[in-house]
Order: structure tokens, then sequence, then C-alpha cells
């Protein structure tokens, strides 16, 4: 490999070295992911969720990579049941009353750190009190969904080989897959290409999906609906809900791929990737 090579694709090539700031910057995400589990209860904020992680940040050596990010004002972003994604902490969340979590609600919190230049960009799925059955199977395949994408990052694979196997389970699970926002590259920047779709797009003859190559960096982040896949953005130019206000769910991480598979940058140090139920 050859550092900044970018492939016919506009998809940059890093080296062996760079997988270790990778590592560094995702372990910090995750394991704020991690601590904030414990304040994730009814009755909570979330923007005090949002305090807490910002706060983490800073204490962990980072810098919060969405402050600041296209006037975007917080260090997470928190969606709540039928928001797809970029939830805003403190702001009214759709169908509540206020920014109050309730017993039942599920939220993703998605969290970006910058650590010593390199990008580490998670988010995973929390259950606030006792979820409904049909949530905690959304959940569930949810999280799955991305784990069946990840088994496909290996060199000669496509990208296309992820989406299908994203697809395919959501759909036998009569699940939608959301197509108006998608995974990215990512490393030293925030987004970059390649997009990394959850769905297998209708592709004329002489356009192939770009093959992996070793020393790619990108994050898969399926978002799955109970209902249809159809997505509309609030009045806030930011908070993006499923059209017929059914649950939606997300999981998220940041991948290398490696010479005979890949590495995820973002595993919990704590070993936590999927929601309890707090009794």
């Amino acid at each position: 490999m050859h550092r900044g090579r970018i492939t016919k694709d506009g998809i940059r090539i890093y080296e062996d070295a760079d997988f270790a700031g990778m590592h560094a910057a995702g372990a910090v995400a995750a394991q704020i992911l991690d601590e904030v589990g414990p304040l994730v209860v009814p009755g909570a904020t979330t923007g005090e969720i949002d305090a807490f992680i910002e706060r983490r940040v800073t204490e962990l050596g980072t810098t919060s990579a969405t402050i600041g990010y296209k006037g975007y004002k917080h260090a997470s972003c928190i969606s709540t049941n039928h928001v797809v994604c970029h939830g805003i902490p403190g702001a009214k969340i759709p169908g509540h009353k206020d920014d109050t979590l309730l017993d039942g609600d599920i939220i993703n919190i998605d969290v970006t750190v910058i650590k010593d230049g390199w990008f580490g960009d998670t988010s995973r799925m929390y259950f606030v009190g006792q979820p409904k059955k049909f949530a905690e199977r959304l959940v569930q395949v949810t999280h799955d969904c991305l784990m069946f994408g990840i088994e496909q990052v290996k060199p000669g694979n496509t990208f296309d080989d992820i989406a299908r196997a994203i697809q395919e389970h959501a759909h036998k699970n009569r699940m939608s897959v959301v197509r108006d926002f998608c995974g990215h590259g990512l490393g030293r920047v925030f987004h970059a290409p390649p997009n990394v779709l959850h769905y297998v797009p209708h592709r004329r003859p002489g356009d192939e999906a770009p093959v992996l190559e070793e020393g790619m960096f990108f994050t898969i982040e399926p978002m799955i609906n109970l209902g249809r896949a159809e997505t509309k953005v609030l009045r806030d130019e930011w908070t993006a809900i499923t059209k017929d206000k059914k649950l939606s769910a997300q999981f998220e991480h940041s991948i290398g791929v490696t010479a005979t598979g890949c590495e995820i940058f973002t595993l919990s140090p704590g070993d936590i990737y999927y929601p309890t139920v707090k009794v």
C-alpha cells in the first residue's frame, strides 16, 4: 500500500501504521458509549446525556467532531423511536412534550471524536426502561444486519456484497432499509468516499460497485425501519424521521479492511454491544 493512494473510485488507501490511530480514536468513542448506558433511564433528558458526553470527550483527551460541523452544536446525535438519525439533544423529541425519555423508548446515540487527527465514529441502541417486544426485535435485527454486513468486508468483495447481506436480512424479517442515509469513508477526515449503501442499488451495465481493498477505512451504519423505508427531515434541517412514524433503529461501527478481512475500530472496551433491559 502507498500512503495517500486514491483508487479510481476516489477511495483513499491507508497504510498499516494508520490502523493504530483509528483504533485509538474508535476506542474512545466506544468507551463513551459504554459509560453513557447507565444514564439512559426514564426521566433522563437527551440534553443531560449530551452534556455528559461532551464532558467525557474532553476528559479523555479528544475533540468532538460534531460540535461546529455545519453549524451543529452538540457532541452527539440522540435519535428516539421513529427518529431515524441526527436527533438533536435537548430538542423536543418528536411525539414527546420535551426532551425527557419515557419508559419504553428506544434510542440511538451517535458519537464521533477526533484523537491525534483520526476520527472515531460509532453509534449504538439503548432501551429506556422496558421496551415493547416488537421494538426489541427491531433492535436485534438491526444489530444482526450490521454484523452480517461486516462479515462481507474482505479484499475482493464489493460494497454491494455488504449491502446485500444487510438488505436480505432486513427483508427476511419484513423490515425495510433506509435509503436516504448511508455509511461513509473516514480517517483523517469525517466524511469521504465511498458512500457505503445498506441496500443494493440498481446498476446499469458498466456501473460496478467499488471493490474492497486492504487499507480502506469506512463506516457501516444500517438504519432499519419497522415500516416503510421513506424518511423526511424536519424543519430544524437535522432530525430525520420515518414518514410513517414507525420505529427505526441503527448501529454503527468504523471498519478497516485488512489483507484477510477487516478490523473493527469501535469495539466496546467493556464488551457491551447490545442493549439490556434494566429491571
